[in-house]
């Protein structure tokens, strides 16, 4: 692994088999995220763009290849190791928030530090501190349901960014927003990345978005075309 990549793969491959086809989504795909980085991936639909994003995130295993996160591969830690490593060193932001509607927005950010086993009130120090970074210090005792769809995507983020993740993972991250929404939520991404150096990628239909990213690449049929 390149001493300034955070997270790469080699030769990553996924085939599902769907009622009896096998289904190759994925076909041999190289990618090295440097520290800092800001990528966008695009794509149509079932170019395999989010499966790709899974298998970087340890959240599926890939048929064939490997993946390294923090010069760590993942092929090669158990169960336990891997959900560890990817609590601490990667962020997830889904087009979808995730949120926990349960719970209000500063149990929601505190959650992967109180997984981590930081105690609660360090942890809802921290997570204050993030919200009030995000523009939702007024928000913090609210749940979910009773904030604007906007507001639960800053929130999101600060969940991402909690445990100080090296890396941030971001599946249309702005899909479900309006565009003066997204255009806050592209600014607070660009500021997080410069001034905690937090890499990013992102995959996205938004040019917009892309365009902002420092890198952008295109996939098709389940492989990067450059």
């Amino acid at each position: 692994m390149n001493k300034t990549s955070i997270l790469e793969c080699r030769q990553l491959t996924k085939r599902y088999n769907q009622g009896g086809l096998d289904v190759e989504v994925l076909k041999g795909v190289n990618l090295s995220i440097e520290i800092g980085e800001r990528v966008a991936i695009m794509g149509a639909s079932g170019s395999g763009k989010s499966t790709l994003l899974h298998l970087l995130g340890g959240l599926e295993k890939a048929s064939g290849g490997e993946v390294v996160l923090d010069n760590v591969n993942l092929n090669k830690v158990s169960s336990t190791r891997l959900a560890k490593l990817r609590n601490s060193s990667l962020g997830f932001i889904y087009q979808s928030h995730h949120l926990l509607g349960e719970f209000t927005v500063l149990e929601n950010a505190a959650m992967p530090l109180l997984i981590a086993g930081l105690s609660v009130k360090e942890a809802r120090a921290r997570a204050i501190e993030l919200l009030q970074r995000v523009g939702l210090g007024h928000r913090i005792e609210h749940k979910p349901g009773e904030i604007s769809g906007g507001e639960r995507q800053r929130a999101a983020i600060a969940r991402a960014l909690i445990n100080k993740p090296k890396c941030v993972l971001a599946d249309e991250p702005t899909g479900n927003l309006d565009s003066k929404t997204a255009d806050q939520i592209y600014q607070l991404m660009l500021e997080l990345n410069q001034e905690l150096n937090v890499s990013f990628l992102v995959v996205t239909h938004d040019h917009d978005l892309a365009s902002r990213m420092g890198k952008v690449l295109h996939m098709e049929d389940g492989v990067i075309v450059g």
